[in-house]
């Protein structure tokens, strides 16, 4: 009989897709995988030209690695792209100099490392500025003059180089380590070098901006050059290029942001978490650097979170900030008072980033994305509305999308929770879908309404299956304010996830969720709610995939490269404080009672959720029975995979596995979906 079931509602989804598609094209996985991505680099300061970068996924018979990048320009009159470096792979960061008549950018050249070269505005000839053995990892122009400033680590040693050769290069865990540090150089009209010095010489210098007038530099500097400092120790410091004097200027405890000086140079603007608590980014401050004083300018009770700040003029901050769904950009005086909301995407519908803007405050630019549309270029004007000026998946416009919408419901403790949700192809209310929840890691993320459709995450190409799909920016989340994120502060796997089944019952309850057909899935905190809905809360699903998720979080404390990001904002208290409740918000100790068909994959050379905490979980669920759960792991691969090969696999791996027990009902204790999916991968075969 329940063979005979699955069987009916095989063929109702079938049929109903047919219904859905017939003259109508669906976007198929190979479609998702070769979405390009563009983003804005820089404009002209001469206001007469861009440059911005376009992403293109490598296909499946390519050699395994990232995204090949290629630099356009495009002037602002017709915005025709224009190759910026046709001969000349892996460029990148190219910068105009403060008169733009140069492009400066970093290339490793045969097989040196990276350094900084430079050429004319108008092509031709290029030549190398930089010679430094570790290669440079940023730079920038000076302001006004013929100098750069550039990161640098500290260079092998010809001793280290041969202990190395000789099969003695072991690994002193976060020891050793090579500090970069902020050098300049000076040039002569003929970009010949004629000095370099360096600026910095403790600690680690992350990133720097110049002054306008080129007589300073802030740079953000922690003790040691680990991820963990970068997320929460890294301060502001002023350092005069001529005397070389450094002095700290940020009071950030925790999470710091961009920072930006003020035209006249009298202020410094910079984007930082309210204190060491705060999970993420969320304030606007502002430094007046004559007196050292500090004002948070961002508005009482906001209800968002500012992540970037900037400056229209000597007296108005300006800043980008995520509210809900939706991104703004607004205007405050330095003195502080009322905003003014000059951008909302609320009011256009386009998901913005952070602009590029020329120094009149006339002309903008920005990537954007829509619901239909995953990242093109816009240019605005600061008046009339936002202007699209590139189209680089034409294509997707032909495609038949399930329509998106913002929805909002109520908790179960009243607390009204946020979301975005994608209806099958040929939706009709009344009517049953299976549904599947993509839950959103960091917790100290949200979702935009913009492109819903990723490798890890394919909302459209699952709506075109048949399935509602759904988002939750549950709380924790970023976009709702301070106390909103702090919900989940010592409380793992709490409210956080409460939000997450509440949403759960409210699909099936508004918009026809069968509760019988839910599966789930995300990665790394959304793993962590994947597994936790696997175990604690499987009675909400029939099957999750789980992407470098956490599974024990007590372990996961002494195997995380942010062990300080963790305890403080996210843990609150050591681990010897926390030992029961770290041991039952952890999927382990859930595991025996798993009903649900867990796929667990991830790289295996993630540093920030170790590969050991997909291994407890498999390990527990295995030991005791459970009939459905595998393990995959990628070699080489992060957290997230980088390269194209692993990002088809957990595309088709995912969409079948969900398929399977989910769509069609296959029996937990029955056989699981095959291993090999290599005829799906599109591959060429040669043998």
């Amino acid at each position: 009989m329940k063979s005979f079931l699955t069987f009916q509602l095989f063929l109702g989804i079938i049929l109903f897709n047919t219904h859905a598609t017939k003259g109508q094209e669906l976007l198929t996985p190979q479609e998702l995988l070769k979405l390009k991505t563009i983003g804005a680099v820089q404009i002209n300061p001469e206001k007469s030209e861009v440059i911005y970068s376009v992403s293109t996924p490598k296909g499946p018979n390519d050699k395994p690695g990232g995204s090949t990048r290629q630099f356009f320009r495009a002037s602002m009159m017709d915005w025709i792209p224009i190759p910026l470096f046709e001969k000349r792979p892996n460029v990148s960061s190219p910068r105009y100099c403060s008169d733009g008549k140069h492009i400066g950018f970093l290339w490793a050249n045969d097989g040196e490392p990276q350094q900084v070269w430079v050429m004319k505005q108008t092509g031709g000839s290029i030549k190398k500025l930089t010679n430094e053995p570790s290669g440079v990892s940023q730079f920038k122009w000076q302001p006004g003059k013929n100098g750069i400033a550039y990161l640098s680590s500290a260079k092998t040693t010809d001793r280290e180089k041969e202990l190395k050769r000789r099969g003695y290069n072991f690994i002193f865990y976060e020891e050793n380590l090579k500090n970069s540090t902020l050098h300049m150089a000076w040039f002569d009209e003929e970009w010949n070098q004629t000095s370099v010095w360096e600026i910095t010489h403790e600690g680690n210098t992350w990133d720097f901006e110049f002054d306008r007038q080129g007589a300073r530099i802030a740079a953000s500097v922690s003790p040691e050059k680990l991820i963990d400092h970068r997320y929460m120790f890294r301060k502001i410091y002023l350092i005069d290029i001529e005397s070389g004097e450094m002095k700290q200027v940020s009071e950030n405890e925790g999470k710091l942001g961009n920072y930006s000086f003020s035209p006249d140079g009298h202020h410094l603007a910079y984007a930082a978490a309210l204190n060491i608590n705060d999970h993420q980014v969320s304030q606007a401050f502002v430094v007046n650097l004559h007196s050292g004083s500090v004002s948070n300018l961002t508005p009482p009770n906001f209800r968002g979170h500012i992540s970037w700040v900037n400056w229209k003029d000597n007296k108005h901050l300006l800043y980008y900030a995520g509210e809900g769904v939706y991104p703004t950009l607004s205007v405050v005086p330095v003195t502080g008072g009322p905003r003014e909301v000059i951008l909302n995407a609320a009011s256009n519908g386009i998901i913005f980033g952070t602009p590029q803007f020329t120094p009149d405050f006339k002309h903008f630019v920005f990537s954007g994305s829509t619901p239909t549309d995953k990242i093109n270029l816009y240019y605005w004007d600061g008046k009339s509305e936002l202007e699209k000026v590139s189209n680089q998946n034409p294509w997707l416009k032909e495609k038949v999308l399930g329509k998106q919408e913002v929805i909002q419901y109520k908790a179960r403790d009243g607390e009204e929770i946020e979301g975005i949700l994608i209806h099958p192809v040929g939706y009709e209310a009344g009517n049953s879908y299976p549904l599947i929840v993509y839950v959103h890691g960091g917790p100290e993320a949200h979702e935009s309404n913009g492109w819903m459709g990723r490798y890890a995450t394919p909302g459209q190409v699952m709506a075109g299956k048949g399935y509602l799909v759904l988002y939750i920016n549950y709380r924790a989340s970023t976009g709702y304010g301070i106390d909103f994120a702090m919900e989940g502060f010592m409380d793992p796997a709490g409210k956080e996830f409460d939000d997450i089944a509440d949403g759960i019952e409210w699909a099936v309850r508004e918009k026809g969720a069968d509760p019988e057909r839910v599966g789930m899935a995300g990665g790394s905190y959304g793993g962590y709610a994947s597994a936790w809905f696997a175990t604690y809360y499987t009675n909400y699903v029939k099957a999750v995939c789980i992407f470098v998720g956490i599974s024990n979080v007590a372990s996961k404390r002494g195997t995380t490269d942010i062990p300080y990001e963790e305890l403080y904002v996210h843990s609150g208290k050591k681990l010897e404080q926390q030992w029961q409740l770290n041991l039952e918000r952890s999927p382990v100790y859930w595991a025996h009672q798993s009903q649900t068909a867990t796929l667990i994959y991830g790289g295996a050379a993630d540093s920030r959720v170790h590969p050991s905490q997909s291994l407890e979980l498999y390990r527990r669920m295995k030991m005791n029975d459970h009939p459905a759960v595998r393990l995959v792991q990628y070699p080489g691969e992060g957290h997230g995979n980088r390269k194209q090969v692993g990002q088809i696999d957990v595309l088709y791996r995912q969409m079948e596995w969900l398929d399977w027990y989910v769509r069609d009902l296959h029996p937990l204790d029955g056989p699981m979906p095959r291993l090999d999916l290599s005829d799906r991968y599109g591959l060429d075969w040669e043998y």
